[in-house]
């Protein structure tokens, strides 16, 4: 990459354009919708995007194949004369799991967009394909900490990649909505205020901060990246570390609110058969806007704001995050 050429400049248009993967083939795509004339550049990370060949030239929108390799993540650079942008799947191509997503280029408040490549969400890791493991050790994914209960884990083991060189396991078990017992229960009850109950004690239990204050000493250790936090649907506790490590780095609360509701979009097809067979379980397996806000809320009770939440209980040291996580 030209070091001197700036990774955003000028309009934001990486909110006109996203890389779409396909989930069995991993074929990519560019979705654009764009009036001007726009050039696209590739690399397989983003500090190697050669910016002096095009991979994909056009000019307005649609949505064009892109000739990329399909066993190894490429990240791209897209110029138009009104901006400047880095592009790559926000969801990616797992054939085993439907909630595997980058953190990477959401904007913070400020204007700074969060790397590429760094940060993932996801849902239980238990049937990764082969070609799935192929496609996340080209990252390649290092350190993978595993959010759910013990007999969570020894049910349905993580399938690795053979790039993970560290593996933690950080049980939070107020998310562990996964056996029939436990939901047979939540269904003679408000399913609604069990699971805002649950966000809130995500948050002020003590065993639960304890251990959203490991997941942050893991990311601020620079061995760690890339690296991946999963539970069982990456929604409720993958869902909560996801935006408070957002909230470290400076997303507003609206576009944190957004990444979370995004998990219905991927988890339809996992739990759609279930909602239809119980509806009156369709809390358990959705994300909603009252769950997350619960526990935003739980935070801000008992310490004033998110960012003291972060700093004194659970020892964030923002300007390292924001070193490490944001581009200049």
């Amino acid at each position: 990459m030209n070091k001197s050429i700036s990774m955003y400049q000028g309009e934001d248009i990486n909110l006109k354009a996203r890389i779409l993967r396909d989930k069995q083939s991993k074929a990519a795509s560019l979705e654009i919708d764009i009036s001007d004339e726009w050039a696209l550049y590739a690399g397989f990370s983003v500090e190697d995007i050669d910016f002096t060949t095009p991979i994909l030239k056009g000019k307005g929108k649609g949505i064009f194949p892109l000739n990329v390799s399909l066993t190894a993540r490429s990240y791209f650079g897209l110029m138009t004369p009104k901006g400047r942008s880095v592009l790559a799947e926000r969801h990616l191509p797992m054939a085993g799991s439907y909630n595997f997503r980058d953190l990477g280029g959401i904007k913070t408040a400020e204007g700074r967009y969060i790397k590429w490549g760094k940060l993932f969400r996801g849902d239980d890791m238990s049937n990764l394909t082969d070609e799935d493991l192929t496609y996340l050790s080209s990252i390649p994914i290092t350190s993978v900490i595993d959010f759910r209960a013990e007999n969570e884990s020894r049910r349905a083991p993580d399938k690795l990649p053979p790039s993970a060189r560290f593996t933690y396991p950080i049980a939070i078990t107020p998310g562990n909505l996964s056996s029939e017992g436990i939901q047979a229960n939540l269904l003679k009850s408000n399913v609604n205020l069990h699971m805002k109950h649950m966000n809130r004690l995500l948050v002020s239990d003590p065993v639960c901060v304890r251990a959203f204050r490991i997941l942050f000493a893991i990311v601020q250790n620079n061995l760690s990246a890339p690296l991946a936090f999963h539970c069982s649907a990456g929604k409720d506790r993958a869902g909560m570390g996801a935006a408070l490590i957002l909230f470290a780095l400076g997303v507003d609360e609206a576009t944190i609110m957004e990444d979370y509701l995004s998990s219905n979009k991927y988890l339809e097809d996992k739990y759609s058969n279930i909602i239809n067979k119980y509806p009156r379980a369709e809390p358990i397996f959705t994300a909603k806007k009252m769950f997350l806000q619960a526990g935003i809320n739980q935070i801000k009770r008992d310490h004033g704001t998110v960012m003291d939440f972060l700093t004194k209980e659970l020892k964030v040291d923002i300007v390292r995050m924001r070193r490490i996580y944001l581009d200049k």
